[in-house]
């Protein structure tokens, strides 16, 4: 009597166990999808190319997105026909008809998705390196990549220029032609949101061609390793509106003509011999060998994008450059008093 019962209690218990386990799956399937909730979001932002806000980097993406729908076919096919044979066709077939499947599913299928996939990225590579080279474009910029910075340099088509450096401003529906050159080793010049990358090569000029569509922010990084602060070299790219970028540009070329010579800052900048390698448009520093502090209080980054462009931060970089970026060929200035410090963190800060 007790084994029956014992029995019929087994028998009860174990839909209740298999509903368990059925809950538990479901639980580990949400779990599942919750995890890749991060992954989709990494698909946007200021340095993602499937967020494009240049003409380039649309072309990168609709060719990342077909090749994406083409895989996936595939894929979704080739589960389709496991499921079909685990699960549900329980009879087996014959060979005549496994050799179809294999021919079609296996070789005929795949050769014409892999095909086309590579006639739409043949096509599409053109567009992807537009060579629009001019006597005399709008607008050319040239970079220099150096361990671990930028130089930039801006080249209007009525011969002026504004220097800068670690950081990049273009106008929005212009293209811009970018003249990519390096002082020492190979680097590579990257601005994922606006367009595909470019190699600057020691002894060569290499050109890309860029036209962003929407304004806004975006990071640029050197995508080439280059040394111990390779990851360290960065920069933020400003698409601004046409109007804005030319004013912004005269800007640049008033400031440079009239930077005033009297404050304490430059005094102590050029007396610890700052000017030996860093330029500063209207005084005696005409260093190449550093990026050029003409206009750096008016960028939004110091150190190729590694801290906020604050008195604060400029002091830190002065006194311990190595610390902030390893490698660096700064030397580190540790005793400089804390007046001196001030003065040239607050002088450099007013160079707009």
């Amino acid at each position: 009597m007790k084994e029956a019962e014992r029995a019929i209690i087994g028998t009860r218990e174990a839909p209740a166990k298999h509903r368990s386990k059925t809950g538990l799956e479901r639980l580990q399937a949400f779990s599942l999808l919750l995890a890749l909730c991060p992954a989709l979001a990494s698909c946007s932002g200021s340095q993602s190319a499937l967020d494009p806000a240049g003409e380039e980097a649309s072309q990168v993406a609709i060719l990342f997105w077909v090749m994406v729908a083409g895989g996936s076919m595939a894929w979704a096919i080739v589960v389709a026909l496991s499921l079909y044979a685990a699960r549900w066709k329980r009879k087996t077939i014959s060979e005549q008809a496994a050799g179809r499947v294999i021919l079609w599913g296996g070789a005929i299928f795949p050769a014409v998705v892999l095909t086309a996939l590579l006639a739409y990225a043949l096509w599409l590579m053109p567009s992807l390196r537009p060579f629009t080279r001019q006597e005399n474009p709008d607008l050319r910029i040239e970079v220099v990549g150096h361990q671990f910075w930028w130089h930039v340099v801006y080249h209007r088509a009525d011969g002026t220029q504004v220097i800068s450096a670690n950081e990049v401003r273009i106008p929005v529906g212009k293209r811009v032609e970018f003249a990519l050159a390096s002082a020492d080793m190979i680097h590579s010049f990257w601005i994922p949101a606006l367009g595909g990358k470019m190699d600057l090569v020691p002894g060569r000029v290499n050109r890309l061609s860029l036209l962003a569509t929407r304004p806004g922010i975006y990071r640029g990084q050197c995508a080439e390793f280059c040394g111990t602060s390779h990851a360290l070299m960065a920069f933020p790219a400003l698409a601004m509106e046409v109007a804005e970028f030319e004013a912004w540009l005269d800007q640049r070329l008033l400031a440079s003509a009239g930077i005033s010579a009297a404050e304490a800052g430059r005094k102590a900048f050029l007396r610890e011999g700052c000017g030996d390698c860093h330029r500063v448009d209207g005084t005696e520093a005409r260093g190449a060998s550093g990026p050029d502090l003409s206009h750096i209080g008016s960028r939004l980054t110091i150190g190729a994008g590694q801290l906020k462009n604050e008195d604060g931060n400029l002091a830190r970089f002065i006194s311990y450059s190595s610390s902030v970026k390893p490698g660096s060929h700064m030397p580190a200035y540790p005793k400089l008093s804390r007046d001196d410090l001030s003065s040239i963190a607050a002088w450099l800060g007013g160079l707009k």
